[in-house]
């Protein structure tokens, strides 16, 4: 199967920068989440290519070893000091193939198990811990919600604690490395990786959300429908709300471990209307003179 070219997947050079990696994620990620094409099968798994591709080039030390060793730096377990120690054997026996000392201080064995995560057995042992990286949906964390993940060919559940971030560490009993000559098998722990969200960004317990609001809803006062993690909810815009205005949903943000959630904190965003109309500036001259004696950026005089 042929290799994916993970800048290809963001549409970005090689050379990006962070801020240029971040930027093509967002505006693909608005394009392409399930959210905003339901049922669309495709779009969907093009949210995760998407998806993981940003969570290997937004990370330094990934994207690192990506760029020095491809698709095989992304395997569980993958040592990048064994690696370059393999590359180094491979062509030194390559360029000497009939040297009989060449090595003979580098156990090829260790080398090979190492690099491709195996261990060579010594005694009856408990089996090794393994700590795999699990990239997990946003809200999944938040809510703390049950997923699928495959393993070795069998599909294995996964508890993800409530208000779960980025590092956070799940154990997964006797599913590590057999144990040795009889013993237990060792347990799996994953570190989770929380994709970013089109919408919400988390502030501690609680979710920050942008929301855009007419110019009649804003000076006339509305019920609007809000987007939560538990789904849409009525939240009413006061009249007179000022553009960045930030209302509060109580119990609508990361859930707790111990039980309840934080807020939802919503900034109003008061837009134009998208149209040529004429009538848009005939209504803005009206407007004019009722900000006479209060210049919105009187707060700014006197400071340079």
């Amino acid at each position: 199967m042929e290799e994916r070219d993970l800048y290809a997947d963001l549409g970005v050079p090689r050379g990006a920068s962070a801020d240029e990696i971040r930027k093509a994620y967002r505006k693909l990620a608005r394009k392409h989440h399930p959210d905003v094409n339901p049922n669309d099968p495709k779009a969907e798994e093009r949210f995760k290519e998407i998806s993981f591709a940003y969570d290997v080039l937004s990370d330094e030390d990934k994207r690192k070893r990506y760029d020095e060793f491809g698709a095989a730096s992304l395997a569980p377990g993958f040592d990048p000091e064994q690696a370059r120690a393999y590359k180094r054997w491979a062509e030194g026996a390559r360029r000497s193939p009939g040297s009989a000392d060449f090595g003979a201080d580098i156990d090829v064995e260790d080398l090979l198990s190492g690099f491709f995560g195996g261990e060579r057995p010594a005694r009856a042992r408990q089996g090794a811990d393994l700590e795999a990286e699990l990239e997990v949906d946003f809200l999944d964390a938040v809510k703390g919600n049950e997923i699928s993940i495959e393993r070795e060919g069998s599909r294995l559940r996964v508890r993800i604690p409530p208000g779960s971030d980025t590092g956070t560490r799940v154990r997964l009993a006797g599913q590590g490395r057999p144990g040795l000559r009889g013993g237990p098998a060792g347990d799996l722990y994953l570190r989770l990786r929380v994709r970013p969200h089109p919408f919400f960004v988390r502030s501690g317990d609680d979710l920050e959300l942008d929301l855009p609001v007419t110019i009649p809803e804003a000076v006339l006062g509305a019920k609007v429908e809000v987007p939560t993690p538990e789904g849409p909810v009525t939240m009413t815009v006061p009249p007179r709300s000022k553009n960045g205005r930030i209302l509060r949903v109580r119990g609508k943000g990361v859930a707790r471990r111990g039980g309840g959630s934080g807020d939802l904190r919503v900034r109003l965003v008061v837009q134009l209307p998208e149209t040529d109309d004429a009538r848009l500036e005939e209504i803005a001259r009206e407007l004019e003179p009722l900000y006479r004696g209060a210049s919105p950026r009187r707060h700014l005089e006197g400071g340079s």
